[in-house]
């Protein structure tokens, strides 16, 4: 795997995060969730089609977990991605942080600083019980959104549209309850800003997403063995990944 791959996570991650989460805490009065869902889907968009030629645009250690379970990423190759991909989310949350408090008398943490929460600190009072199943489901949506969109025999010309529209639908739905995560990375950024009830509350924001993306996998996997056709993304992606570590080895052995 090129570094290029993990530069790119790297900033497509960090333009989610200043996308997404500082729609919410620089115009979050003005434009609402409705403004907010959009904000995060655009920004997907828009590095799908920046950076998914770079490494996939997962932007997501739920979508790398996702992708490598459905045989498209090695596990090397996974942790680099999430590695770059907290990095981004860290560094775009401080960025955010910098410019929220410019503005004279903020106090942009106390607001929730976009953080993801639950019970006290859902939006709507949600408890951990219902955001937890709600954050399981969403992620296996977009997950398998993204599994499914970037098949060979999908028009992958238009996995963009479809994932960027799906990250839309899903915060429409889940900021009243605990801001939508969905997204490991996204709510690790911010919880280093808050530090106190978000990083305690971290914890859910890991789990939850990474196992609605393992479900996703293991969902998407199961339909392409009931296809009469079988899809050829499974062993077209076994193939490649061999290739790449075949290519690792022999430039070691030049070394």
């Amino acid at each position: 795997m090129k570094r290029s791959a993990y530069a790119a996570e790297f900033l497509g991650t960090f333009v989610l995060v200043l996308g997404g989460c500082g729609s919410a805490i620089l115009a979050g009065d003005h434009i609402g969730f409705l403004g907010v869902a959009f904000a995060f889907g655009l920004s997907l968009l828009a590095m799908a089609y920046a950076v998914g030629h770079l490494s996939g645009c997962h932007v997501n250690p739920a979508v790398s977990l996702g992708v490598t379970l459905a045989g498209r990423l090695t596990w090397r190759e996974f942790g680099g991605y999430v590695v770059a991909q907290v990095l981004g989310a860290i560094v775009a949350s401080w960025v955010l942080y910098f410019v929220a408090t410019s503005h004279a008398g903020a106090d942009p943490v106390a607001a929730g600083f976009a953080a993801n929460g639950y019970g006290a600190h859902s939006p709507g009072g949600f408890d951990a019980a219902g955001a937890f199943v709600l954050e399981v489901v969403l992620t296996w949506v977009l997950v398998f959104t993204v599994l499914a969109t970037t098949n060979p025999q999908a028009p992958v010309a238009l996995a963009g549209v479809a994932i960027g529209l799906v990250l839309t639908l899903i915060h429409l739905v889940g900021i009243p309850v605990t801001n939508t995560s969905v997204n490991p990375a996204r709510s690790t950024g911010p919880a280093t800003v808050v530090g106190g009830w978000a990083l305690a509350q971290l914890w859910m924001f890991w789990v939850a997403p990474l196992l609605g993306g393992a479900i996703a996998a293991a969902t998407y996997r199961g339909i392409e063995r009931l296809s009469p056709e079988r899809l050829a993304s499974a062993e077209r992606d076994e193939i490649l990944i061999r290739e790449r570590e075949e290519k690792r080895g022999r430039r070691t052995a030049d070394r």
